[in-house]
């Protein structure tokens, strides 16, 4: 009986960890303007105990909008984990006017917290403090739409921790260095200063930074019609709009970026490789204009 028993508890375990996980949600179609609904979905983000880090429009398109937000409790929990896992506090909601309508989607916080956080999410109690995050989000935008439907792929818990497209390709471990400063402070003030002026057609979204523990993310817009977003999002799928903007870790003095190779799968993770191969050089194409923001 007791080998029974401790059979059906690691058999659920096992189900719960191969449980597929979707990196979007639908939120519904939403009838007004794309300012409207912007005011609306800030309003609720707010009033459920979220900050608002910024919005913009992606290859700068007007009719399509993400809002980057996110609380106190998420970014601690973050921070308290380590080095570049801070890539996990921003979440984002996506606007595509459709119409007389606009589509809401949000990048679903489950998903990335086992793909950014990773085995810190096995950490005692860790989970479900990450978890009770991610309900809570995604209560305050069913106050926008109750659709909640799943798309963009699916990856399970043990997938998501370990992600990489194929064989060969990086991992959340294989950061690009974009450069090496002489200390934590010059290398926000210089990416703080290029942003400001535009420098190489971007476009600051959001920042998040915590001098103490020398730890910041600041979320970039790319605004380059030829390389940026104009040009990568029509190929493979507007509708995961919510993905962006792209994100540079200053940890200490090194600034530091998700691999192309690895940002674009993993949130992307239905793209073949035809069209994968369609893209082949935007990564090396973000890591120039992001690199140009350190210098």
């Amino acid at each position: 009986m007791k080998k029974k028993l401790a059979f059906i508890v690691l058999f659920g375990a096992l189900m719960v960890n191969l449980q597929a996980i979707a990196p979007y949600l639908l939120v519904g179609n939403v009838s007004g303007t794309i300012e409207t609904v912007e005011a609306s979905v800030v309003d609720v983000l707010k009033s459920s105990g979220f900050e608002i880090l910024g919005s913009y429009n992606p290859g700068g398109n007007q009719d399509q909008l993400v809002i980057a937000y996110t609380s106190k409790e998420l970014v601690s929990q973050c921070i308290n984990s380590g080095g570049r896992r801070i890539l996990a506090a921003p979440l984002k909601v996506g606007l595509r006017k459709q119409g007389g309508n606009v589509e809401v989607s949000m990048l679903n916080p489950e998903y990335l917290f086992y793909a950014y956080m990773r085995d810190k999410m096995d950490d005692a109690g860790r989970e479900s403090k990450m978890l009770a995050i991610s309900s809570q989000a995604v209560a305050a935008m069913k106050k926008i739409g109750t659709d909640m439907t799943p798309f963009g792929g699916d990856l399970s818990k043990k997938e998501l921790k370990d992600y990489k497209y194929m064989v060969g390709m990086p991992k959340f471990d294989d950061p690009v260095l974009l450069k090496e400063f002489e200390s934590f402070q010059k290398g926000l003030n210089t990416i703080t200063k290029n942003l400001e002026a535009g420098k190489g057609n971007t476009v600051k979204v959001y920042g998040i930074t915590d001098p103490g523990n020398e730890i910041a993310i600041i979320g970039v817009g790319l605004l380059d019609p030829d390389k940026g977003e104009g040009h990568f999002l029509p190929i493979i799928g507007e509708e995961n709009i919510a993905a962006m903007p792209y994100e540079i870790v200053l940890n200490g003095n090194k600034a530091t970026i998700l691999h192309g190779r690895f940002r674009f799968a993993s949130h992307w993770p239905e793209l073949t490789m035809g069209t994968f191969t369609k893209i082949m050089s935007s990564p090396g194409d973000v890591e120039e204009m992001l690199k140009g923001l350190t210098e």
